[in-house]
C-alpha cells in the first residue's frame, strides 16, 4: 500500500518510517469508521513525509463525511506529488459523480484509466460506465462494463451492471 521510495536518502529513512507508521494507523482507523482519528493520522503522515497515497486516503476520509471540496483538494495534491498514481484521478471523478457533476467526472476517469501506476484499474472503467449509463449513452456504458469485467472477472458489480443494462436494451 505504501512503499518506501527507491532513492530515499539515508537521512530521510527514519522520517519516512514515522510517516508510514502514521499512515498505517490512519488506515486502520479509517477501516473502523474513526474518520476524525484517521484524518489526524493521515495529516501527521503527510507532515512527516508527504506521499500521494496519504493525500489520496485523506481525501477519501473527507469524502466519507461529504467534504468533497477538501477531498478533491487532497487528490490534486496527490497528483502533484505523483502524476502516475491512478487512484486520485478516479477518486476525483467519483467525488464529482457524488455531486452530480457527471460531465466533469469523465476526464478524471479517463486519466485514471491511462495512469501508469494503478492496481485497481477496474474501478475507473466501472465508474466511467456508470457515468455514461446515467447520461443514457448505453453503448459506451456497456463497453466500459465489459472492459471492467475483462480486467477483473471477479468484480461482480461490473457483471451485474452489464447484465442489467443489456437486459434493458433487449
Amino acid at each position: 500500500m505504501l512503499q518506501m521510495p527507491r532513492d530515499l536518502p539515508e537521512e530521510q529513512i527514519e522520517v519516512w518510517q514515522q510517516a508510514s507508521e502514521f499512515f498505517h494507523r490512519a488506515y486502520q482507523r479509517q477501516r473502523r469508521g474513526d474518520w476524525a482519528g484517521a484524518a489526524q493520522d493521515y495529516r501527521h503522515s503527510i507532515n512527516f513525509y508527504p506521499t500521494a497515497e496519504a493525500h489520496t486516503f485523506l481525501g477519501w476520509v473527507y469524502a466519507h463525511i461529504k467534504l468533497y471540496a477538501e477531498a478533491i483538494g487532497e487528490c490534486q495534491r496527490a497528483i502533484e506529488l505523483d502524476p502516475d498514481f491512478g487512484n486520485p484521478y478516479n477518486d476525483i471523478g467519483a467525488y464529482l459523480v457524488e455531486q452530480k457533476r457527471l460531465h466533469e467526472a469523465i476526464p478524471w476517469f479517463e486519466k485514471a484509466i491511462a495512469a501508469p501506476r494503478y492496481d485497481a484499474r477496474v474501478f475507473p472503467y466501472f465508474n466511467l460506465g456508470r457515468v455514461y449509463e446515467r447520461l443514457y449513452d448505453w453503448g459506451k456504458a456497456i463497453d466500459l462494463y465489459r472492459q471492467a469485467g475483462e480486467i477483473s472477472p471477479s468484480y461482480r458489480p461490473a457483471r451485474f451492471a452489464l447484465d442489467r443494462l443489456e437486459a434493458r436494451i433487449n
